[in-house]
């Protein structure tokens, strides 16, 4: 999706195409195992967004799009986990013919129950699903406002999306596609998610009021929590108590008692922080930092970070997966101009 500043965080049929593998170049031996510890990184295309782990299918899904309106080189590509190459790249639909504008995918999140893929189409202020199986369009979803971000809640059969243009936190049943919920905060900038699975509560990051949006499944009225300066992307603990923020402006992750409602922890992790995942497993987190061209792996426990691993330069969003971290970044670094994603280990 497009960069976002503060104001002063699966129609028509798909064109399908195989593409090459693309070039390895590996800081350790390629492991079977995508939680292999093994760091490497590896060209995938022009204007990567964001990428979504599917434990079904063992696919690593990436968003990219180019440009400013008409959009017309978008793309929802699959890739093997283990070894980064490209597997299969989807195009969207086309959305003006006269221009060849496409509907553009940014945000991304995988739905492995249904085995389909949720994407935010942020310039055409929609939400969009595609088939895991075959990357077939299945349907667009209309009225969300620039949205960011999605997130699924498999066990409550939902989806939840961010419209960043009307403040607005927006959940899509995972079956049918019908919308079964919306609430509004007025003045509020949405952008990233995430969901508590057990509950069926979902967090939003507010950038414009520097706080977290908690919606539960029967509120109709949502609570609101102070994060760090300028967030743009949550994530949660194992047990749902805790939230991480990616903190943009500040240049911090916060780590939120969600239970009190305040911040326990403020960790610097370097200039421009835009995207933080969990991971389960070892209950580090990982923050990526834009404007140092770093991610850094954080223990909320001990509150400082304990990692710092290079990425290409512009990090944009962060995905774990049994244990390994999977950044996409905007370098144009690759042979032909690609952006690039980088691997590495979060526990050692």
């Amino acid at each position: 999706m497009p960069r976002i500043t503060p104001r002063i965080r699966r129609s028509a049929a798909v064109a399908v195409a195989l593409v090459a593998g693309a070039t390895l170049a590996p800081a350790g031996a390629a492991s079977a195992d995508p939680g292999a510890t093994a760091s490497a990184s590896a060209p995938v295309t022009k204007g990567l967004y964001q990428s979504a782990y599917s434990e079904r299918n063992h696919a690593l899904w990436t968003t990219s799009a180019v440009g400013r309106p008409p959009v017309t080189n978008s793309a929802l590509t699959r890739l093997d986990p283990v070894t980064l190459k490209v597997e299969a790249t989807y195009t969207p639909p086309v959305t003006d013919a006269a221009t060849g504008a496409v509907e553009a995918v940014y945000g991304i999140a995988v739905d492995d129950e249904h085995n389909t893929v949720w994407v935010t189409n942020t310039r055409d202020n929609s939400v969009a699903v595609y088939s895991q199986r075959d990357g077939s369009h299945l349907a667009t979803l209309p009225n969300v406002a620039h949205a960011r971000e999605v997130v699924v809640d498999e066990r409550h059969d939902t989806v939840w999306a961010s419209g960043f243009g009307d403040g607005s936190v927006v959940g899509f049943d995972s079956r049918t596609f019908a919308e079964k919920k919306r609430v509004t905060v007025e003045g509020a900038g949405p952008t990233g998610l995430a969901v508590d699975e057990r509950t069926g509560t979902v967090y939003a990051a507010d950038l414009t009021n520097d706080q977290l949006i908690e919606v539960t499944r029967k509120s109709t009225k949502p609570r609101l929590i102070p994060t760090g300066e300028g967030p743009l992307s949550v994530a949660l603990s194992k047990n749902g108590r805790t939230a991480y923020t990616a903190d943009n402006t500040a240049g911090t992750v916060s780590v939120v008692d969600l239970h009190k409602g305040l911040i326990t922890k403020s960790v610097p992790t370097g200039a421009g922080p835009l995207s933080v995942a969990n991971d389960d497993r070892s209950g580090k987190v990982v923050a990526v930092n834009r404007t140092d061209a770093t991610a850094s792996v954080v223990d909320p426990r001990k509150g400082s970070v304990v990692k710092t691993v290079s990425t290409g330069a512009n990090p944009n969003h962060v995905e774990i997966a049994r244990g390994t971290a999977y950044v996409v970044d905007k370098s144009g670094t690759g042979p032909a101009g690609e952006d690039t994603l980088t691997r590495f280990g979060v526990r050692k």
